[in-house]
């Protein structure tokens, strides 16, 4: 089956609660994307899934290679466990197709670092759905932090907290949000399927927002944790090539009711502060007018789907690469080993080639 030109044929592994809420709605939404395989085991979870969305169960698979050896494909999301995105993505990197990963990319640097490899061999595109590249506030702040007038980035500081303790089985237990498709998995509640605790699952989006925006890349790192490997509560120090220093401290089993944002970015002649999950941002520049907006003020960004399908069909170039992916793993992984046995961890030199192209 030939794709229609101009249309991206989709398909989603682990197809579940989160994708039920993001993916399968922006792929239903999006008129250049046609949802021809969703992969799923659980019987009734596919039956609810097709009677709420409208689709065809003969899209529903229940094997993962057989929907990617028999559905009619361009793309796959991957929203599975952590510990399943390597092999997954290898296989439809392998196949021609072209990937979302869920974040983390995977749960080790090295088969990101292979993924990235296999995805320029086969001349397809691998893109991560980390929050930050897909904010339009952080676009904003990216063209500032590159205005000379701020001048180079000295310090920063990410601080984030939220109730995330029930997936996680952890701290204050929530019930599951009313609304969902289906139930969401405990896989979080597993080191060896989601590769630690907190950190590296919401952690990950604020190492993103650090890399991304800033356009630099860590050469060291340093951090402590609540517990290994279930971490709830981490505080990182890291290194930045140019000098800089930055630190992130996020707490995923707060008592406190609603999730809390402050993020500082420390320059030369100014600063870019960001509070709470209305993204309020204030630019200052020393001689200049404060600059302040939300994201409800600026026009919205295409979100992770929408911009790997614009690259697909050669209309944009990636928001969010698996260059990127990559460095945010390694910074993980560092970050767990600097927790581990309390040292700094040095990220090897391969690392700055990879995120040059973010």
């Amino acid at each position: 089956m030939t794709s229609v030109e101009g249309i991206v044929r989709l398909g989603i592994l682990g197809a579940g609660s989160f994708a039920a809420r993001r993916h399968i709605p922006d792929a239903i939404a999006n008129k250049n994307v046609q949802l021809t395989g969703l992969c799923r085991r659980d019987p009734e979870a596919r039956t609810r899934l097709a009677h709420h969305f409208k689709l065809d169960e003969s899209i529903f698979y229940s094997n993962w290679k057989e929907m990617l050896d028999s559905a009619p494909l361009d793309a796959v999301i991957i929203a599975t466990p952590n510990n399943l995105h390597y092999e997954m993505a290898s296989e439809a990197i392998n196949r021609g197709l072209h990937v979302l990963l869920e974040k983390p990319m995977t749960i080790r640097s090295e088969d990101a670092l292979k993924l990235v490899d296999l995805a320029e061999e086969k001349n397809v595109q691998i893109a991560v759905a980390f929050n930050p590249p897909h904010w339009a506030h952080c676009h904003q702040i990216k063209r500032s932090l590159k205005d000379p007038e701020i001048g180079g980035l000295e310090s920063a500081a990410m601080y984030w907290t939220t109730q995330a303790g029930a997936a996680f089985k952890r701290g204050v237990q929530q019930p599951t949000p009313a609304g969902h498709v289906v139930a969401p998995t405990e896989f979080r509640a597993d080191p060896d399927q989601n590769g630690g605790g907190y950190f590296i699952d919401g952690g990950s989006h604020l190492v993103a927002a650090l890399l991304w925006t800033t356009g630099l890349h860590a050469v060291q790192v340093s951090a402590i944790m609540d517990y290994l490997p279930t971490d709830m509560r981490a505080s990182l120090l890291i290194k930045l090539d140019n000098g800089a220093i930055a630190t992130i401290n996020c707490v995923g089993n707060s008592e406190f009711k609603g999730r809390r944002l402050r993020n500082v970015f420390g320059c030369q002649n100014g600063s870019i502060t960001v509070v709470t999950f209305d993204f309020e941002t204030t630019v200052a520049v020393q001689g200049h007018e404060l600059r302040r907006f939300k994201e409800a003020d600026l026009a919205p960004v295409p979100g992770p789907l929408a911009a790997l399908v614009n690259t697909i069909l050669g209309k944009a170039a990636p928001l969010s690469s698996g260059k990127l992916g990559v460095h945010v793993v390694e910074v993980v992984e560092a970050a767990y080993r600097s927790a581990a046995t309390g040292k700094t961890i040095d990220i090897c030199s391969r690392s700055a080639a990879v995120v040059a192209g973010t």
